[in-house]
Formats: structure tokens, sequence, C-alpha cells
């Protein structure tokens, strides 16, 4: 018996298949466990089927080969699996997303904090190398013997079977990773995106990390870049007969009984868009955002009409800001005006282009791109800027660094921005060295000097967004060492470093307060603030500490100030959750705007029809009742109320026809595409 084994063993095609299966299954178990995803489930049974069929072909494969080519593939195999799987982890953990080859064009950019990202693994994620340091002292110290070749003899039956079941075998997986693809059964009873959808598509990392495992969501990423899988056609209820056929700008003043939509596209013209287009991608979304819901005017529509206004996205804002004795500039916007208590900025791979960019269009970027780069040439018609446009604004923006990681020369132009100063038009310090950002200070000063330069009483309209917070903060630098040693020192450095550029910030805000009182601009202006993303340089530990709540649960860290200010105002906290997809709208109403509120995937955060949530890039959401995870499928609770299977589902699939619609609306230019036929019948019918 012992001999058989033996000779079993030796058999170079079940050796590599042992080697692959057992390391492979450490891997996503390991993976699974420190990701808090479940191994006792329908999926992994469906990522153990894929592992054995990866295991199974690539051990046949390797078993033709020569003995030192076939260890050599096994290690490099096993230790690069390992390794993609510690920074999925890594980035999933720094990010809060995992990395895509969609994210590629930020290549050069993530050199530049290599650095603070690997210094933020966890050292739990290496024990995914393991598998690789056994294989090499199995190799080294145990496989000496030859390992025996198949037998000889061509057409002997010994052959046949050797030869062919690894090739049975195979085919059978696959045939049963079909069925777990399409069985009921097997299909998670909340989850919108179905498996055997984001098989062919994998554009949801998080799900198909659930669904396929990393190993698997890895090779169909790849599939995905070079053969992109086709669009499953989206069905919209769309019903011209209940598209009412006038729309209505929203009056300055008004009477409860007086509200209006927020709408402000010809329907008929749009209709007629719809009966002649033959592209299905534009008609899709032309039939959702016509039918889409819209906002009516409220007690707040028209409060700051005729205003100024300044936007003012802050680098790696956090709560920590709020605090009146260390940041009495920023305290004081939060103190007397408005702040929204559960505004979140969530995470993606490219958090502070793509929160921008959402910011100023009420658009989801699509998940894991690098969206702001990858569709700079895009053009929207419906963007703040040219919302402010339209009303003969002067609207302009602002950024103390150059085009390095984000496009906003190109980006900001095709977004309405009259005009884009980059760090190189501001004559301030700056410098190529990572790490050494400009000074938020000059920049305001900078911006109060194009002020002066405006002709007398044009309104104007300004985006800028601040550099001075960004990472690192775990080596010393001029702003991260200037005020660290007066922050408690219970607080780690690294905290202490960050407090200290977030200072520089405080005083930057004071420049342009003062600034603005100076010229007699502060009683007409609103100062807009909200930040891009939390502090992720930061380690989850240090800013639990110092914020004193648990930021790695619920996406607890992406919870970040959003502040709205004018001298007018009373010191208010709104409670409703909300994201930088809500932000332009609200505007609009406020300064009443003309603006179609369907065409936006945010909504007045103050209007009676806001839908209180935030919603995150995998598909999860968060609200008073509780918090989902698209991921694990899990739902959390807050309240005594409970979501039915029904209601999570209803819920899932709205949210994830949003993403969808959004995406698409990006990758096709549509909003370009509407304006030219909006204008186009508007021009034949005058």
């Amino acid at each position: 018996m012992k001999k058989k084994i033996k000779k079993l063993w030796q058999s170079k095609f079940l050796k590599n298949y042992l080697i692959l299966i057992l390391s492979f299954l450490y891997l996503e178990i390991c993976f699974r466990l420190i990701s808090n995803l479940k191994i006792i489930s329908y999926d992994f049974l469906r990522i153990f089927l894929s592992i054995n069929i990866i295991a199974l072909l690539l051990g046949f494969i390797f078993s033709f080969l020569p003995k030192i080519i076939n260890k050599i593939l096994n290690g490099v195999i096993i230790l690069g699996v390992a390794i993609y799987g510690i920074v999925e982890l890594g980035f999933k953990g720094f990010i809060g997303s995992y990395i895509s080859i969609g994210t590629s064009s930020q290549a050069g950019a993530v050199k530049s904090y290599i650095g603070d990202f690997i210094r933020s693994f966890k050292p739990i994620y290496y024990i995914l190398l393991i598998p690789f340091i056994l294989l090499l002292v199995y190799y080294i110290f145990i496989d000496k013997k030859v390992t025996l070749d198949l037998p000889k003899r061509k057409k002997s039956i010994s052959y046949i079977i050797a030869r062919f079941t690894p090739v049975l075998l195979i085919i059978l997986g696959i045939t049963s990773y079909y069925f777990t693809l399409k069985l009921d059964f097997m299909q998670n009873k909340t989850q919108a995106v179905k498996s055997y959808d984001l098989f062919l598509k994998p554009t949801n990392p998080s799900l198909a990390v659930n669904d396929f495992g990393y190993i698997g969501f890895g090779i169909l990423d790849v599939k995905e870049y070079f053969l992109p899988g086709k669009e499953i056609n989206t069905d919209i209820d769309y019903n011209p007969n209940l598209i009412p056929n006038t729309s209505v700008t929203a009056p300055s003043k008004f009477g409860e009984e007086e509200k209006k939509e927020h709408l402000d596209i010809d329907n008929e013209i749009w209709k007629e868009i719809i009966t002649s287009e033959k592209n299905n991608n534009y008609n899709t979304l032309n039939k959702y955002f016509i039918s889409n819901e819209s906002t009516f005017t409220n007690k707040y529509t028209g409060l700051f009409e005729g205003k100024n206004l300044i936007m003012i996205m802050l680098e790696s804002g956090s709560n920590l800001a709020l605090n009146k004795e260390l940041y009495p500039n920023l305290s004081k916007i939060y103190n007397e005006g408005w702040n929204f208590a559960n505004y979140y900025s969530p995470r993606n791979s490219c958090s502070t282009g793509n929160n921008e960019m959402s910011g100023m269009i009420s658009l989801y970027s699509i998940n894991n791109t690098c969206t702001a780069n990858l569709y700079a040439d895009n053009k929207y018609f419906e963007s703040i800027f040219n919302l402010f446009n339209n009303e003969g604004y002067t609207t302009n923006s602002f950024h103390d660094h150059y085009d390095q990681y984000y496009y906003r020369t190109e980006i900001h132009k095709n977004m309405g921005s009259n005009k884009f100063y980059k760090v190189q038009d501001m004559n301030i310090y700056y410098s190529y060295t990572y790490g050494d950002w400009a000074s938020d200070i000059d920049l305001m000063n900078f911006y109060l000097s194009k002020l002066d330069e405006r002709e007398t009483n044009e309104p104007f309209m300004s985006w800028i967004t601040t550099v001075t917070t960004h990472m690192p903060y775990s080596s010393p630098s001029k702003y991260n060492d200037l005020y660290e040693s007066t922050f408690n020192e219970e607080y780690s450095k690294d905290v202490r470093r960050y407090m200290s550029k977030l200072k520089v910030v405080d005083e930057a805000i004071g420049v342009l307060l003062e600034g603005l009182e100076e010229r007699n601009l502060l009683d007409d202006t609103v100062i807009v603030l909200y930040a891009d993303h939390y502090p992720y340089g930061l380690q989850d530990k240090d800013l639990t500490e110092a914020l004193g709540y648990e930021v790695n649960i619920d996406n607890n860290a992406d919870q970040v100030p959003f502040l709205i200010y004018n001298p007018s105002l009373k010191g208010t906290t709104f409670d409703e959750y909300a994201t930088y997809i809500d932000i332009t709208p609200t505007i609009a109403n406020l300064f009443n705007l003309s603006y179609d509120s369907r065409i936006y995937m945010g909504k007045d955060i103050l209007s009676d029809e806001f839908e209180s949530m935030v919603v995150f890039p995998d598909g999860s959401w968060k609200n008073a009742v509780g918090f989902y995870d698209a991921s694990t499928n899990f739902m959390k609770y807050y309240t005594k109320k409970v979501y039915s299977d029904e209601e999570l589902l209803a819920i899932n699939e709205k949210i994830s026809l949003k993403l969808k619609m959004s995406s698409l609306a990006i990758r096709t230019n549509y909003f370009n595409y509407l304006d030219k036929k909006l204008n186009s019948y508007t021009t034949s019918t005058n």
C-alpha cells in the first residue's frame, strides 16, 4: 500500500495539483477570514470549485514540462497569488476598495506614496506567504527523488487514463461551476447583481471577491480589461404618458401651496429625442433620467439667491477639524453655520479626483477606475459651474498643486470652469518632491488677489481644492512639524503631524474669512466646505483614539465634515445621511438656480423628497436604520426597525441601477450628447 501511495505521489500531475490546490485553498480561507467574509457558504463552495479547476489545469499543463521548470512555475504562481492577495487586502484597508487593472492610470502617482501604503499593511496579511515558504522548504529538503514520468507506452491503458483523467475532471469542474452561477439556491437573496451577470462583467470588485474569491476576481479582472464583457441590457420602466408635459422653474419666493418641481428640460422635446434615437445606450439613459424622481421647491429654495459661492474641497479632512480650541476658524464655520452631522465621503480607487468630480456633477464615479482622469474629455452641461454660468456668474477654480495626479486643467475646463489656476499659475512656493506640499495660506492669498481683479458687483462662483493636509504623516516635513509639538502627546506622532497640517488649513480659512470681510464680500458670500476623504494615511487605531469612535467598523472612517456658512445663518445641525453626490442639487436649490433634478443621482438634502442614505462604491449603504455590507450581504441594525429580504433587495436593486446608469452616462459622455440633442431640437423649432 505504501509503495502504491509513493508511486502515486511521484506522478507529476498529482503532485502539482495537490501543491496548487492546498496552497490556493489556504490563501482563499485566510483572505476571507481577514476580510470577515463567510467560509461556510455557497459562495465558498463556488470558490472551491474554481480553484480546483485552476489547480487541475495548471497541474496538467506543468506535467509536460521538465522538473526544474515545473518547480519554478509552481513557486512563481504561489508567490504571485500570495503577493496579489496581500496587495488586495492592503488596498481594501487603505483606500476602501480592491485594486483593479482599471486603476492602472494611477500607477505613476501611487509610487509617490508607496511607503505609506506598505506601512498601512497589517502584520496578519503576511500569513499569505506561508504556502510559498513551505513549498521552498519542501523542494529544498524533501523533494530530492526523481519524479516518475508517465508510462512510456503511449497506447497503454494506464497512459490513456493518466492523460485524459485531468481533462475529464476539468470539464466536470467547469460544468459544475457553471451551475453554481445559475442555480437559485446558490444566489444571495438580497444581492441585486446576480452571480452569473457579475461573472460576465465583474464591475463590482467587492461583490466579485465575495462570490468568486480574490483569485477568481483577479482572473476575471484581467479578462474584463482585455475582453470586456457585454453590458447586460437594462429595462427601464418608461411610460411617456406619465411624464408631465411641461417643466417649470421654482420661484424665488413662494407659499406652501406653490411648490413646484425642479424640472428644466422640455419633456416634449425629450420624448421626441427618445422616439428618434437608435442608439440603445443613449435611449436607456434617456428613459431612465426622464423617468427619474424629481424634487420640489421647499422653504430653503432661494435662500442664497444672488449671493456669491466659494466651494472648498478639503484634502484629507476629518472631524478633528471641528475642535473649537484647536481650529477656531473651521469651528466658526461649523458652529455658526450649517453642519451635516451624518455626511460621508466614501473612498474609492481615486478618492480625491473622483469625489471632486462627483461633487461637481452629482454622478457616481465608475467603480475601480480613475474616472475623473479616464473621462477627462467628458462635458457636463449640468455641472455646478455651468449652473452658475447660466445665471451670469463668473466661475473659476483653484488647486495649489500641479496636474500630477489628476488632469484638472482639462477636467475643470470641460466641467465649465471659466478659468482653472494650478499651482504654477499662482506665483507661490511649490515643489515636485512628494510630501513637500504648498501652503493653503498662500493659496487663499492668491485667491483673494484674483477677487480683486474682478469687475465690481460681478457675482462669482469659485471652487477651491486644498493640498496641505495630504499625506505623508509618517516623515518630517515643514507643515508636519510646524505645530506638531503643541498637540496632546497621548496622540501618535503621525496624528499630531496631521493635526499640525490641519492647523495650517485653519489659518488659511481665517485668511479667507478676513479677506472677504475686508472687501465687504463676506455677507454676500456663501462658503461650502467638504472633505474629499478622511486622512487614510493614518493608522485606524491612531485615528480611532483621536476621534473617540471606531473608524474601522461600518465605514465610519468615511464620516467627514460638510459645512455651509454665511453670516446670516444660525448654527444648525442636520442629521440626514448624505454624500458628495448630493452637494450640487442642494446648492442649486439654495441659490434658486434653473436645474432639472432628474438628471442628478443625488438630491437636495433639504427637500422633503430626500432619501437619507449614504451609498458606498461597492453598493453598501448606511442610514439611520443600519449598515448594509454588500460584500457580505449582511444588514447590521441600529434601531428596532428591520427590513425584510424583499425590502433589502428592492433597496439594493435601486442602488445598483443608479450606479449602473451613472457609469453608463460617464462612459458614453451622455450629457454632452443630451445637451447637443436638446440644443438642436430647440434651434430647429425657433
